[in-house]
């Protein structure tokens, strides 16, 4: 039988994360092995109909808006502080249906909405709204917690380093929202082919995404960057520079590293690029920087503000502590990393000194081409077109990854009779249909959302847009410290005039930004309004120095 290749590169040895084998082998890893309690409860209840929200998701103050921070967390009061512009706007929309939620350690999804009076099954607004924002590391508030959460509610995450990439998300998503950052309807799908898994995410995922989105939305301008244009060079431009669209797809390998390696935190899940040479012509040695992008390779002058990007990718979007496949498939406790953590690469787009990107749709531990093949390699790609039609059509991007997981459930749906033979009957369920049936439900799972699950695309009506740049504000006084800085996270710091402006420009400049904005019609957002008033009274300020 032909071998399987799978996703993730070792950034170490320029090996495979995981060897190809072939699904025989799979199996016979499993033999006799079946899934603890906790687990089967968990796939009886997403088992059941997944019905998300009855109302309009697209409409805040019918569904909901919440924040959660945890307990223990010392730097959420910080976070949150710096978050205030994000939380009134959403305290505006949503209305009598705005929460702050805590979360307390080791609990679980139900015991959680049971102290906020809810219970499984659909979600009630007037309980626990739809949309759920964790702010804080998966270390105080688990991924596995936030995976049953996204069962029926559209949850994302942020965690930053510093309170100023906290403040630059906020004040980014405000903008956007509120009309003052429109971008041109431009959108770009990459795939990298370098191997065999690679090349199928190219042919059988990218290719047909780009040929779904020219041919159903001809008011936007698509590219499809495929096998050797799909560099490290023209991701950065793609992340940053002058082909920055509003959208961006890519499928690649992730890079890994062992628990221990220093540099896991920073680069774990940077992207392979076509730069690298492949698994024949570079195995055994580390891969060198040139072949991948990460955090550290958006510069400071970047422009992503706005963007909402979509990686299928490795550790795209975060890693676990323990590896979750081979512990729920195998059994195995395979530690991954000291301590589970949130991906560089989102961060450093959400959190950008020049404006941060509203959303980066990623995957928390492996991914598996069970995302868009059968077991019969059969494509489909269906869940990704859905998810991209309900974005092209405004919907925010929590509700538009509903359709993951709906996936999620259904496959569920589909082990429970396994489930049940093994567990009543001693059957072994280590066959090659419920080996292939696991992952793809395990991998269908782990998408997760990087950013506030309610934005949306900040697209214009047309393409003849000028994009701006949000107004940063500075962290008050003294709260620098209040979150510690790291070395995995460049500290970002307020936009600065050049030292060769003299003052008199800057505030020349300052209240051309203020005559502009002030322009719009902000009456009805107290938000902006605070904003502006908060502008003026620095050009005051700097016109008596």
């Amino acid at each position: 039988m032909t071998d399987l290749v799978f996703n993730g590169i070792n950034a170490v040895t320029g090996n495979y994360l995981t060897s190809p084998a072939t699904m025989e082998q799979l199996v016979d890893e499993a033999i006799g092995e079946t899934l603890d309690s906790n687990h089967s409860a968990d796939l009886r209840e997403v088992g059941s109909d997944h019905l998300g929200v009855a109302e309009d998701p697209r409409l805040l103050d019918r569904v909901g808006w919440a924040v959660i921070t945890a307990e223990d967390d010392p730097d959420a009061a910080a976070a949150l502080q710096q978050l205030e512009p994000l939380l009134t706007l959403r305290q505006e929309a949503a209305g009598e249906l705005f929460r702050k939620f805590v979360y307390k350690a080791g609990e679980t999804k139900n015991r959680f909405l049971a102290r906020y009076g809810k219970g499984s099954g659909p979600v009630s607004p007037d309980k626990v709204p739809y949309y759920l924002l964790i702010v804080g590391s998966p270390e105080h508030i688990p991924f596995g917690f936030q995976y049953a959460l996204d069962v029926q509610y559209a949850v994302g995450r942020i965690h930053f380093a510093t309170p100023q990439e906290y403040a630059n998300y906020a004040v980014s998503v405000v903008a956007a929202e509120t009309g003052s950052i429109r971008l041109p309807r431009t959108a770009a799908f990459v795939g990298v082919a370098r191997d065999q898994a690679t090349r199928q995410s190219a042919s059988y995922l990218v290719a047909p995404l780009a040929k779904w989105m020219a041919d159903r939305a001809p008011d936007w301008t698509t590219q499809h960057i495929d096998g050797d244009a799909a560099t490290k060079s023209r991701l950065n431009n793609l992340l940053g520079g002058t082909e920055s669209p509003a959208f961006l797809f890519m499928a690649t390998h992730g890079i890994t590293f062992p628990a221990e390696h220093p540099d896991q935190r920073r680069r774990q899940g940077a992207l392979i690029c076509a730069d690298w040479p492949g698994p024949e012509q570079w195995a055994d040695k580390p891969l060198l920087p040139e072949f991948y992008f990460g955090g550290e390779d958006v510069g400071v002058d970047a422009h992503v503000v706005g963007q909402i990007s979509f990686t299928f990718a490795c550790y795209g979007a975060g890693t676990p502590k323990i590896d979750d496949f081979d512990q729920l498939r195998l059994k195995r406790f395979t530690q991954l990393a000291d301590k589970p953590f949130v991906a560089s690469l989102p961060t450093r787009l959400l959190g950008h000194p020049n404006g941060g990107a509203l959303a980066a749709v990623g995957h928390v531990d492996r991914t598996w081409g069970y995302s868009f093949l059968t077991e019969e390699s059969r494509r489909e790609t269906e869940v990704f077109t859905s998810m991209l039609n309900w974005l092209m059509q405004g919907y925010p991007v929590g509700a538009a990854m509903e359709f993951f997981g709906s996936r999620y459930a259904e496959l569920g749906n589909e082990l429970l009779p396994e489930l049940t033979k093994a567990q009543e009957f001693g059957k072994s369920i280590a066959t090659p249909e419920f080996v292939g049936q696991l992952t793809a439900h395990l991998d269908s799972r782990s998408y997760v959302i990087v950013g506030d699950p309610a934005v949306r695309l900040a697209v214009s009506s047309n393409n003849d847009v000028q994009r701006d740049a949000p107004i940063l504000v500075s962290s008050p006084p003294g709260l620098a410290a209040s979150l510690p800085a790291s070395d995995d996270t460049p500290v970002a710091s307020p936009v600065q005039p050049h030292d060769d402006v003299s003052l008199n420009d800057t505030i020349a400049e300052l209240s051309v930004i203020l005559d502009r904005l002030n322009e719009a019609d902000w009456q009805h957002s107290p938000t902006i309004s605070t904003l502006l008033a908060t502008l003026q009274n620095l050009i005051d300020t700097l016109s008596n120095q």
